[in-house]
């Protein structure tokens, strides 16, 4: 099967279709990531997509987060990320797959040339518009520094890293998709009840949040208390639900973005 013989864009509703129904055959194995990840097509309808899948049996124990809830942080992303009205993350669903139940995620194939958002860059040379995070050097001693646009999709992508608490926004976890999209994906190690804010988009930290931020935390902070924090209890503990409220509304108050803990690595290692 090739690339061809696969439908690039679908709307969310035939997504969730595909994602939930659909016939789960592997391809292969993500060897990089830390976790089991694997990379699989559904097909359904005649119809076959790409997506990643993510069983709750090839999680790695961490010291601190439960075991076997990995899978469940994915979905419950994609949850507040839709609620948002933003769809920073892929369509994503919890399903029983061929290493039983785990994560299962719209795959989103990268246009194969795209202006870089996040990376290291010579020291000297930041580009027009992009934020300085941290000093590098290579194994030559030669200095970089890691940095990132100022895109306003970046910014909702740092702004909805903070409400999910994520502990590991990588620039490798940000995605160009179709119509010029950027998704976030890999959020296995959100919603810890503990600030854990870990991240390279740190370039408007302290800046004032626009008014479509404040417009969406106003409601968001409305869906918590409703239906969005009926669907993330199925995933998260109450906890992890009323810590997530508390964020949105300290964002809310404070009218600012986060600044990065003196408590906590502010970067998650590698950075890329």
């Amino acid at each position: 099967m090739t690339s061809s013989d696969l439908r690039p864009v679908l709307d969310e509703s035939d997504a969730l279709r595909l994602l939930l129904g659909g016939e789960l055959e592997l391809e292969g194995r993500l060897v990089d990531a830390s976790n089991t990840t694997l990379r699989a097509f559904l097909t359904l309808d005649g119809v076959t997509v790409r997506c990643v899948y993510k069983p709750i049996h090839g999680e790695r124990p961490l010291w601190d987060f439960p075991d076997g809830t990995l899978a469940g942080r994915e979905v419950a992303a994609y949850l507040v990320s839709r609620a948002s009205g933003w769809d920073l993350v892929p369509p994503t669903v919890l399903r029983d797959g061929p290493l039983g139940p785990g994560a299962c995620q719209l795959w989103i194939d990268e246009p194969e040339q795209a202006d870089p958002l996040v990376g290291f860059v010579p020291a000297g040379s930041l580009p027009p518009r992009w934020f300085r995070v941290a000093a590098a050097q290579d194994d030559d001693g030669t200095p970089y520094a890691l940095a990132h646009a100022d895109d306003p999709r970046l910014a909702r992508l740092a702004v909805l890293d903070a409400v999910l608490n994520n502990a590991d926004r990588k620039g490798g976890h940000v995605l160009y998709g179709p119509d010029d999209r950027i998704y976030g994906v890999d959020h296995g190690v959100c919603f810890h009840v503990e600030d854990k804010l870990r991240t390279v988009l740190w370039g408007w930290a302290r800046r004032s949040l626009p008014p479509d931020v404040r417009e969406m935390l106003d409601g968001l902070a409305g869906a918590l208390a409703g239906p969005l924090g009926e669907s993330l209890a199925e995933h998260l503990t109450i906890g992890e639900v009323a810590a997530t409220a508390r964020r949105v509304d300290r964002l809310r108050d404070g009218g600012r973005f986060p600044v990065p803990s003196d408590e906590w690595p502010a970067i998650p290692w590698p950075p890329i």
